[in-house]
C-alpha cells in the first residue's frame, strides 16, 4: 500500500543581491530558511470551534468545513516530538503557548488536507490566523509518530532527503505519478513533481551525503525506484531520527556557550545606524507582520535578533542580512502596540555586538 506523504507548500526561491561571491551565495542559500541559533520557537495548537476551513474530499470531490482542532492524544504526540528534537541539546528551544499571536508555529490537525509544514523561517510570512503546520492523519497509529518528527524537521529548516542531488535516485517517473495520483494521497502531477521528483539545489540539502535512514526520507514501495538497485524492491527508513539528522541540527544549532569577554562591547562602539526610537518603521497597529530594515552594518557578516522581554523570558524573532554590500538586516516581526522592543546586533567579523531599544506605539 502506498504510504501517506508530506506535501510541502510551494515557495518562491529567495532573491539575493547580484554580484555576490559564490561562497557567500552558497552560504546564504543554505541558511536562508534556518533560524538564528538561540531562538525560542513558540508553538500553538488551534483550539476554537471556528478554527477550520472548507476543503474537498479527495475521494468524492464534495467540499465541506473541516476543523483544525486535534484531540489531546494527537497534541501529546507532537509535544513529545518537539521534546525529542530539543533533547538533542540543540541551541533552539520550544515553548507551547495558548495565544496564536505569540506563536511562530501554529499547528492544525485537519483530516484530508495531508501533513505538511512551512520550512524554517518561511513560517514568519504566514498570517496569524493560518496554520504553519498540519497533520492530516492519526499520529497515534503505530508507525505514524515519525510524521510529527518529520514535520518538525521541516520547521527547523530541513528538506526532503530523497530530493537530494547526492542521492543518485533514478525514478520510474510515470510509475511515481500513477502511484501518487491514487489513494491515500490523490496528488496532481505538479504536486508529485515538487515533492518527489524535483531535485534540490546542492546548497539547500541537509548534508553532502544522502541519508536513506533520515527522518526526512519517505518510504517508497517496490517499482518506483530504478536506481540504486538495492532500492528497487522498496525503500523503508525506520521513521526515527538518524545519526545524520542529529549531526545536521547540532551543526546548525549548536548548544549556546557562555560568551567570551570580547563578544560583548558597548553599543556605541559598533558603527550601527539603527535610527532613533521614534523611527516610523516601528509604528504599527497590532498585531501585524511586516518587514523592517534594522540598519546598515557595513561589509561584514551579520545576524540581527529582535526580541521582547516579558516576565524575564526572552521571545525571539529572527532576522538575516539581505546579502547586499553594505549589508542590511531585515526581519519579519510581529510587533504589538505599547510594548517596548530591543534590537540586538552581533557582528561576527569583528566580534562586536550592540543593543538599542525602540518603542512600538
Amino acid at each position: 500500500m502506498t504510504a501517506r506523504y508530506c506535501s510541502l507548500a510551494q515557495q518562491s526561491v529567495p532573491a539575493f543581491a547580484p554580484g555576490l561571491a559564490a561562497g557567500r551565495l552558497r552560504a546564504l542559500i543554505g541558511g536562508s530558511r534556518m533560524w538564528v541559533n538561540g531562538t525560542v520557537l513558540h508553538y500553538y495548537f488551534f483550539d476554537r470551534d471556528g478554527d477550520g476551513s472548507v476543503i474537498p474530499d479527495p475521494g468524492t470531490g464534495r467540499s465541506g468545513h473541516v476543523s483544525w482542532v486535534g484531540g489531546k492524544e494527537q497534541r501529546d504526540v507532537v509535544r513529545e516530538c518537539f521534546q525529542e528534537w530539543q533533547d538533542l541539546g540543540i541551541g533552539l528551544s520550544f515553548v507551547e503557548v495558548g495565544d496564536r499571536s505569540e506563536a511562530e508555529l501554529r499547528i492544525g490537525f485537519q483530516l484530508g488536507d495531508g501533513s505538511w509544514s512551512h520550512i524554517g523561517k518561511d513560517a514568519l510570512g504566514v498570517g496569524l490566523g493560518e496554520r504553519t503546520m498540519n497533520f492530516g492523519w492519526d499520529l497515534t497509529v503505530p508507525g505514524e509518530r515519525g510524521t510529527a518528527l518529520h514535520e518538525i524537521g521541516h520547521a527547523l529548516g530541513m528538506l526532503h532527503e530523497h530530493q537530494s542531488p547526492f542521492a543518485g535516485i533514478h525514478w520510474d517517473d510515470e510509475a511515481v505519478y500513477t502511484d501518487l495520483a491514487g489513494p491515500p494521497n490523490y496528488w496532481s502531477r505538479d504536486t508529485t513533481f515538487f515533492n518527489i521528483l524535483r531535485k534540490l539545489d546542492p546548497d539547500e540539502v541537509n548534508g553532502s551525503v544522502w541519508d536513506p535512514h533520515s527522518i526526512m526520507e519517505y518510504p517508497f514501495s517496490a517499482g518506483l525506484i530504478l536506481e540504486p538497485e538495492q532500492f528497487r524492491a522498496g525503500l523503508n527508513p525506520p521513521g526515527t531520527l538518524s545519526k545524520a539528522d542529529k549531526e545536521f541540527v547540532r551543526r546548525w544549532y549548536p548548544p549556546a556557550e557562555t560568551p567570551g569577554p570580547r563578544e560583548l562591547v558597548p553599543f556605541r562602539s559598533v558603527a550601527l545606524r539603527l535610527g532613533p526610537a521614534e523611527q516610523a518603521d516601528f509604528v504599527v497597529e497590532p498585531p501585524q507582520t511586516r518587514t523592517y530594515t534594522l540598519g546598515t552594518f557595513g561589509d561584514s557578516d551579520t545576524v540581527a535578533v529582535v526580541f521582547e522581554e516579558r516576565d524575564g523570558e526572552p521571545r525571539y524573532v529572527t532576522a538575516q542580512d539581505d546579502g547586499g554590500t553594505p549589508h542590511n538586516a531585515t526581519v519579519r516581526a510581529r510587533l504589538v502596540k505599547g510594548r517596548r522592543y530591543f534590537v540586538r546586533v552581533r557582528l561576527y567579523a569583528n566580534w562586536g555586538s550592540g543593543e538599542t531599544a525602540v518603542m512600538c506605539w
